[in-house]
């Protein structure tokens, strides 16, 4: 007896041949001991119950899970699979269900894309379809290990997942997006990847649904689908994933309700009570020596075929291990008994199915059974890892499908005036925030197509977003009638290009006619936020697209469609951690900003953060003043004050210098004839913008222009435009036009003062009057034109007056010395108010995700959205220190790091890195380094500029040592 045992388990274990049976762990001797010792103290009654799974749902009455706990002690059950309900009501019932059980449980779940595939509060992965569009399975195989990580710490032990039906018909009702395509070796691939992420985690996987649930048009839920295809079709197609992963080492598999002629001659015999399918292809042809799940077999596919528990026995009989959602285990028990003392079922039979049960309880970690810990639970399953993990997952899967005339990515924004259309009926708001942040795009509506035709004539790019329920994959995707016959009549009017977004499932490009005039199509795959913000950085070039379509969408783009886009490197938007910042390190700043509001720095601010070309934080902070009733938004514009000289002045000094119309050794004299008999004409560009040209600080113009009341003078203002009177200051307040050449006679009236270094306002006022000249435009015009407009820059202007509603410029001061009223919309600098809001260094508007854009330009050494506006060699030239051994930090225009201990850094940059702040309460820097951009806008002059705590605290240099603080690697 004793030699016949070990024969049994010697052919069972596989010991010598560990790859053959998946359930051997590494310490096969201890599982071996742990399972015979499992196994001799069991009843009959006890090994029987362990072939049974039930089904229950946390969200249920306590009647009824009393019920299923009432099962599980006296049927002495082998395992639960859990269905709806919420994560710490399953994680209670678990561990109450464990206790009550003498051998641990084995607990169940469908999780195929994560556990909120049945729970609510729980996070939701991509859809197997979705990942099927990834061309790098190491991303697939992280999916799996993230989706683990969720089942192991709800104490689940197995996840009936991955799907690796092959789904060549789009008709299939059940599958669909749950397979990882039709293209056999992609679906093994994107299987084996998922299978080892997930197992990786501790977690055994399931394969289903054998032999292959992809060529159905029929849901086995409600009744059988006849899969009619011969033999070489099976082997070489649905049964090929299967074939490949078991190869692999997969856990376990599940048998479907099919009825396969091919494989079964009885008319009618489900796959999953069939002997010839599960005994004799799965374990004998084919070789499978892991644990072996039926279908639900409460499933109408299978249910019909006996009552009584007739249809238990017909399926753990055709070789099947444990019996999942049986209808009735009382009596299904009570049917194998009987067969057991018959005979029919023998103690061999039993043995090799119990013992393979035990095997997967102790791969699992059943051996050293631990109660679930119901603390930081919620915490747990929803961390910033679940988003990493899916951000990079939908960068992977977008699939640009058609893309004439490289439209995507879109190129020379200056040129292009943008309208959003909207078609299907789920949420899009992520999408038109995302695609707002590169340019400005406008949402065109109308009652009918006809109003919608006229109003898009006055665009030359349409973007049509798709916009489908990503509640589930089962939801409806499709087009209207009369959303496919607006989309015809969008494309036919060729006064624009349009660009289709899709954010469904692939078969929804099926039902469209004509593809001729959609000149570009994307394919996102699902409607969550981050696929809709991922969709709209590939659309700008923030991120290329490497996808591919997993299945055929169209007759026209067939499986493995996909045109690869590259990276425009525009600012694209992630979190902290994908480059290299910790995230609680930067919450950190939410402190900080949230303490100045407090001691009343300002009553508002901006603060980005960005790294490796990602904006990583971006928020606002307090209101526009201390009794607004409206928040600070990421759109509100602040007044740059004298950030001002580095983006508009210098890039247009930097162009000039490209051009060779200026060199850094010119003088004042040469670019300024006027100033030949003065003491400043022998001061150079270079030590000008250095603040090493010995010139005043700043010069008040203002005050000579006030009278004996300190208001504006009648001889110099008027209240309305008039012939003379056109430079507009403020509010029914002008300046005479002759004014301007008084504010040059008076710079070159100055004294050149010692020679040491002195911050100076006065060189951009030359600047701006030499750039002027040679290119015969104002600097606000040409800012505009070459720069702003080109980056997409729709938010920085000078005079945002003229572009934007009041209500969305932060004042900046309560004046009571010059323009008496509330300035807002108008330049703070009283120097350049009196050009007509456009210094060279003040009058310019921006938010800080403009500002992070020019910041990022100079990073990238000139090149910024497809554009070079600067060669590599003039960022350099420009961001060079030349007087540092003359204690001169400054570069050319820029600000640059402190030479000794304090300064206008938190002294954790490096020495390539750059920057300026500004009077209003402004700051950014750039460390090529590091790859850091940092914007800080604020208002701390409002409500009056004598208001220096900001400054005094050094709050802004203390976050940038924050972020340098927050690196990880």
């Amino acid at each position: 007896m004793r030699l016949f045992l070990v024969t049994i388990m010697g052919c069972f274990y596989g010991f010598t041949a560990h790859a053959q049976n998946p359930l051997v762990t590494p310490d096969s001797l201890d599982q071996q001991r742990w399972v015979e010792a499992q196994y001799a103290q069991m009843t009959l009654d006890q090994k029987l119950g362990q072939l049974f799974m039930v089904s229950v749902a946390s969200d249920q009455n306590k009647q009824s899970t009393d019920a299923i706990k009432n099962l599980i002690e006296k049927e002495h059950l082998g395992g639960v699979i859990f269905s709806k309900g919420g994560p710490v009501r399953q994680a209670k019932l678990t561990n109450e269900y464990q206790n009550v059980s003498k051998i641990p449980l084995l607990i169940g779940m469908d999780a195929e894309w994560g556990l909120s595939m049945r729970l609510d509060s729980t996070y939701a992965f991509p859809w197997n379809m979705t990942l099927g569009a990834i061309q790098d399975s190491t991303i697939v195989e992280k999916v799996g290990y993230q989706i683990g990580k969720h089942a192991k710490r709800l104490g689940v032990h197995i996840n009936f997942a991955p799907d690796l039906d092959i789904n060549t018909n789009p008709e299939n009702p059940i599958i669909g997006n749950r397979s990882f395509g039709e293209l056999r070796d992609n679906v093994v691939h994107k299987g084996i990847a998922f299978i080892k992420g997930m197992e990786r985690a501790g977690v055994l996987a399931n394969g289903k649904h054998f032999p292959g649930h992809g060529d159905t048009a029929v849901d086995s839920h409600h009744n059988l689908p006849v899969i009619p295809f011969d033999r070489n079709r099976l082997d070489s197609l649905e049964l090929y994933p299967f074939k490949k992963v078991i190869a692999s080492g997969l856990s376990s598999i599940m048998v479907a309700h099919l009825e396969v002629p091919a494989l079964e001659l009885k008319k009618g015999m489900p796959s999953s009570i069939s002997e010839q399918i599960i005994s004799g292809l799965l374990k004998e042809d084919l070789g499978y020596k892991g644990l072996i799940f039926t279908d639900a077999l409460n499933m109408k596919g299978v249910s019909t075929q006996g009552k009584d528990g007739e249809v238990e026995l017909k399926a753990f009989m055709a070789g099947n291990d444990m019996l999942l959602m049986p209808e009735n285990v009382v009596s299904a028990k009570q049917k194998l008994t009987n067969a057991y003392n018959k005979g029919r079922l023998t103690e061999k039979r039993l043995a090799y199915s119990v013992k393979k049960i035990l095997m997967a309880k102790y791969k699992a970690g059943l051996q050293h059974y631990k109660p679930i810990v119901l603390e930081n639970l919620y915490e747990d399953l929803n961390s910033l890892e679940n988003n990493l993990v899916y951000e990079e997952a939908i960068e992977g899967a977008i699939t640009v499908v058609k893309n004439n005339l490289d439209l995507i990515a879109i190129k020379n924004l200056e040129n292009k005036k943008i309208a959003y259309v909207k078609s299907g009926d789920a949420e899009n708001d992520a999408f038109l925030k995302a695609l707002k942040k590169f340019t400005e795009v406008t949402v065109v509506e109308a009652k009918d197509i006809n109003q919608l035709k006229i109003k898009l004539k006055e665009y030359n790019l349409v973007i049509v977003g798709h916009h489908k329920s990503n509640d589930s994959p089962w939801k409806s995707f499709s087009f209207s009638n009369k959303e496919l016959q607006d989309l015809q009549e969008i494309a036919a009017e060729r006064t624009s290009n349009l660009i289709l977004c899709v954010f469904a499932k692939p078969y929804a490009l099926s039902s469209i006619a004509n593809f001729k005039s959609i000149d570009a199509i994307v394919m996102a795959y699902q409607n969550s936020a981050i696929a809709q913000e991922k969709t709209a950085e590939v659309l700008f070039g923030a991120i290329g697209a490497t996808g591919k379509l997993p299945v055929t969408a169209n007759n026209e783009f067939p499986v493995n469609t996909g045109v690869n886009t590259a990276s425009l490197k525009r600012l694209g938007y992630s979190l902290p951690e994908r480059v290299g910042l910790s995230s609680k390190g930067l919450a950190k700043i939410d402190l900080m900003v949230n303490g100045g509001l407090d001691s009343l720095m300002f009553p508002g601010a901006q603060v980005l953060v960005a790294r490796k070309g990602k904006v990583v934080y971006q928020k606002s902070f307090g209101k526009p003043t201390y009794n607004s009733s409206t928040n600070i938004t990421n759109e509100h514009l602040y007044d740059l004050a004298s950030l001002t000289k580095i983006l508009a002045t210098l890039p247009m000094v930097m162009k000039m210098e490209e051009e060779g119309a200026i060199e850094l050794n010119d003088t004042f004299e040469e670019l300024v004839p006027n100033y030949s008999d003065t003491e400043i004409k022998n001061v150079t560009v270079l030590k000008a913008l250095s603040h090493y040209g010995r010139l005043p600080a700043w010069i008040a113009f203002y005050i000579d222009t006030l009278d004996k009341d300190r208001k504006p003078s009648a001889e110099f203002y008027r209240t309305e435009p008039m012939p003379g009177f056109s430079t507009k200051v403020y509010d029914k307040l002008y300046l005479t036009d002759a004014y301007q050449d008084s504010i040059y006679n008076r710079i070159g009236r100055q004294d050149l003062k010692p020679n040491r270094y002195r911050y100076s306002d006065v060189p951009y006022y030359v600047m701006k009057r030499v750039i002027e000249k040679n290119y015969g435009q104002p600097l606000n015009y040409l800012t505009q034109n070459f720069l702003y407009d080109r980056l997409g820059a729709n938010s920085t202007t000078y005079n945002p007056l003229d572009k934007f509603n009041k209500q969305a410029i932060v004042p900046t001061e309560e004046d009571n010395y010059y323009r008496y009223g509330t300035v807002q919309g108008y330049v703070h600098d009283m120097g350049a108010a009196m050009q007509g809001g456009v210094g060279g260094h003040a009058g310019l508007f921006s938010n800080a995700n403009d500002v992070a854009k020019i910041m990022q330009m100079y990073l990238q050494n000139g090149y910024y959205g497809g554009v070079k506006f600067f060669d590599s060699r003039t960022v350099k030239k420009f961001n060079t220190c030349y007087f540092c051994d003359k204690n001169v930090r400054r570069g050319v225009g820029f600000d640059k790091p402190q030479l000794e201990h304090s300064g206008p850094t938190c002294g954790c940059v490096s020495r390539k890195s750059f920057g300026h702040s500004g009077f209003t309460g402004t700051y950014t820097w750039a460390d090529p380094e590091e790859e850091i951009v940092y914007v800080f806008l604020s208002n701390r002059t409002y409500p009056s500029a004598s208001n220096t705590l900001l400054v005094k605290s050094g709050l802004r240099t203390r976050i940038q040592q924050v972020i340098y603080d927050s690196i990880l690697n």
